[in-house]
């Protein structure tokens, strides 16, 4: 189960004050795991469940930017905010030897149902809700600049290179949604407006209540990118899980939300569904690293299907009847 001895880890958690009485390996974790190194519940003497993660080797500091991050959005009333607990020196990163961990209190949820949820449109309220409340709460936050924010355009122009060398037989899926894209939302993403984004929200990095979010979990790629980021990387990911969701309950009622949130802003009408396909070349970039061969043709399918349909989609959620790039 654990490379680490029991004796190892309740060293490590002393550092928090608190004392172990057991591991619990039967109860199961949300949220990805190559995100740490290693991770555990730990039952305290006193009943509580801690999540006690070892950060992988040179992520330390990234995470403490995380966990400042974190406690700031607490601080400032975003619900579904978890941050990780602060040692008894005040620090929310502890070195022991080699190694760094963090301690994170648990928190239990309810199974997503499959593919059931990516219907349900409680779920879109929800998650509507949360980037609302995340657009509000998120401005100036000082540990990011703004001014540098995560280019997806570039992103695409350095993974076609590196795809053309290393994997060209998937050239022939991938350079039409390259053409789609080109068409205009290449010239125009550099102009696109920026916002603090959490960076991978989907319904997989939520932990659910019986009818609401409990907690918005693996912060790792969060920061400063262009305000529709969050928006279609949910909706990319609740489509891949099944195409039809993007026509269901689930998505209608996430727009709804957002728009009377005010975050359906004109730049979103035009260019949404092209960004939801610009993102899923970084998922492929992730199937191609695992070499998972069902994922990269079904994901590949998936952008294709997308641009096909760009035009269905743009009038189903009641965006620009056409994109300046045509589809």
């Amino acid at each position: 189960m654990s490379h680490h001895s029991y004796e190892e880890l309740a060293a490590v958690m002393g550092h928090w004050g608190e004392k172990p009485r057991r591991i619990r390996p039967d109860i199961e974790l949300a949220g990805s795991p190559e995100r740490t190194a290693f991770r555990v519940v730990m039952e305290t003497d006193a009943g509580r469940l801690l999540v006690l993660e070892e950060i992988p080797p040179g992520r330390h500091d990234h995470k403490r930017t995380i966990s400042r991050t974190l406690e700031l959005l607490h601080r400032r009333k975003l619900p579904g905010i978890c941050p990780s607990l602060r040692s008894k020196t005040g620090e929310y990163i502890v070195s022991r030897g080699e190694r760094y961990w963090q301690l994170v209190p648990f928190i239990p949820g309810h199974a997503l149902s499959r593919p059931a949820w990516a219907f349900e449109g409680w779920r879109g309220r929800a998650l509507g809700g949360f980037l609302i409340g995340l657009r509000k709460t998120s401005r100036n936050i000082p540990f990011f600049r703004p001014a540098h924010p995560f280019s997806i355009r570039i992103y695409i122009e350095d993974f076609m290179k590196r795809l053309k060398q290393h994997n060209p037989e998937q050239l022939p899926e991938t350079e039409p949604v390259l053409r789609f894209l080109e068409k205009g939302f290449m010239a125009a993403h550099d102009s696109l407006p920026v916002a603090f984004c959490h960076g991978d929200v989907h319904p997989l990095n939520v932990i659910w209540g019986k009818r609401g979010i409990r907690a918005v979990i693996d912060w790792e790629f969060l920061g400063y990118k262009p305000e529709m980021y969050d928006i279609a990387n949910l909706i990319g990911c609740i489509g891949m899980e099944d195409p039809d969701a993007l026509f269901g309950e689930l998505v209608a009622s996430l727009f709804a939300t957002l728009s009377a949130g005010g975050l359906i802003t004109g730049p979103v009408r035009t260019w949404l569904v092209e960004f939801i396909v610009a993102l899923r070349f970084a998922w492929l970039a992730e199937w191609l690293r695992k070499r998972d061969h069902e994922m990269i043709a079904l994901e590949t399918v998936y952008m294709n299907l997308l641009t096909r349909h760009a035009g269905m989609l743009r009038a189903e959620w009641g965006l620009s009847d056409e994109s300046p790039a045509g589809g």
